[in-house]
């Protein structure tokens, strides 16, 4: 059995062993202005209107938030991230982020970059996943009709038939060349689509191992059973369970569209509910570990250290690959550093793309972070614990 671990998120010498005094001071200021909501929402309207009109913005985006968030706005540009990343060990999820397009040519273009990013990932200890989201490669109106168990017209049978083309060529690629892939969660309205097309290619590219995850939002109150649930088919179907754990991206826009249209919010009713359910997840998987490999996609110290304790209860190594933790580049680095620094399997999810293509996903990340007072509070006082300690 492994040592009960003794762990620290407060070291803030492996939190910030990576980072410039430049960068400290840099990051300091990005986060202090990215907690005043009114600052976050005017400057994301200026920026996307000045990027619109071609006015010169691009290099001052691309040197604050973009740089804080993102790799770089192509594969190529994100080696240095990746490379600094690996230093520490901690690996990279290449994130293709760009958004809301809808025209069959620029899907088909999406997959193709996808792709791209599971060829880079090849045999590079650095890279240890690839993702995608399915809205990067259908449209939204097709995955709500599928989830909602509409009938198609034969256009619509069409359109959905190249989606799950070119979900299964960015799956058959990962199994190829033996890259994890995960398929992202989004709004529960189109989620039963990209859940069923999760487990078509889970049945079929994960029979010696977890090749294809799917991503399971804890802030759903359905979500605990509709693991177990997975867990019994691929028992059942003899392939094994590839899963990413996550509290959830879409809170607010979920619990506004329930109201609207009057039915009952898929949403835990308090952050109480969903801290339960993320951390039962957890001991569920390691409890079913023979079967399956998971990522705790999480910001949250607490799931992380009784995700550590759960793994030293059971004898699981610190640095068994099918078990993962993850956050976002940019942030929590004081839980990423550490548990690297104590051999724990860690990876940052590293968007990049054009900046205008990605200034929709930073506009984004800044409005969640807003409304995450107390995430914002821990990462300035970090920060500003950081500088003091650099003084002396």
């Amino acid at each position: 059995m492994e040592a009960s671990p003794k762990i620290s998120f407060d070291n803030l010498e492996n939190a910030f062993a990576s980072k410039t005094n430049g960068e400290i001071e840099q990051a300091y200021w990005l986060f202090k202005a990215i907690g005043n909501p009114t600052l976050v929402k005017t400057g994301s309207s200026v920026a996307e209107w000045a990027l619109r009109n071609h006015l010169p913005v691009k290099g001052m985006i691309k040197g604050t938030i973009f740089k804080q968030f993102c790799g770089g706005e192509n594969i190529q540009e994100c080696t240095l991230t990746i490379n600094k990343l690996g230093k520490y060990g901690v690996g990279s999820i290449l994130d293709y982020s760009v958004e809301g397009k809808e025209e069959e040519k620029d899907l088909d273009r999406a997959c193709e970059e996808i792709i791209a990013t599971v060829k880079r990932a090849k045999g590079d200890n650095n890279i240890p996943f690839s993702v995608f989201k399915v809205t990067g490669l259908a449209r939204h109106y097709i995955l709500e009709k599928v989830s909602a168990g509409e009938e198609l017209s034969e256009a619509d049978k069409a359109e959905f038939d190249r989606v799950s083309r070119r979900v299964q060529r960015i799956c058959e690629e990962g199994h190829k060349q033996n890259v994890r892939v995960f398929i992202d969660a989004e709004e529960s309205w189109i989620q039963k689509a990209i859940d069923e097309l999760a487990t078509v290619n889970m049945e079929r590219y994960n029979k010696e191992r977890a090749i294809i995850y799917n991503t399971f939002q804890m802030y759903r109150h359905d979500r605990l059973s509709f693991l177990k649930v997975s867990y019994e088919k691929a028992t059942q179907g003899n392939y094994f369970l590839g899963l990413k754990l996550v509290r959830g991206a879409y809170m607010e826009k979920e619990r506004e569209r329930a109201a609207e249209l009057g039915y009952a919010s898929p949403i835990q009713p308090d952050k109480e509910s969903t801290d339960r359910d993320y951390n039962e997840a957890l001991r569920f998987c390691v409890d079913h570990f023979e079967k399956i490999s998971i990522c705790a996609g999480t910001h949250n110290e607490e799931s992380s250290m009784i995700l550590t304790e759960l793994m030293a209860s059971k004898g699981i190594a610190k640095g068994d690959e099918r078990i993962y933790y993850s956050q976002l580049l940019g942030m929590s680095d004081h839980i990423s550093f550490n548990l690297a620094k104590e051999g724990y399997k860690v990876a940052k999810y590293v968007p990049y793309g054009p900046v205008e293509a990605v200034l929709p996903y930073l506009t984004r990340r800044a409005q969640e972070n807003t409304s995450m007072a107390g995430q914002m509070g821990r990462e300035l006082s970090l920060i500003l614990a950081e500088k003091k300690r650099r003084k002396g």
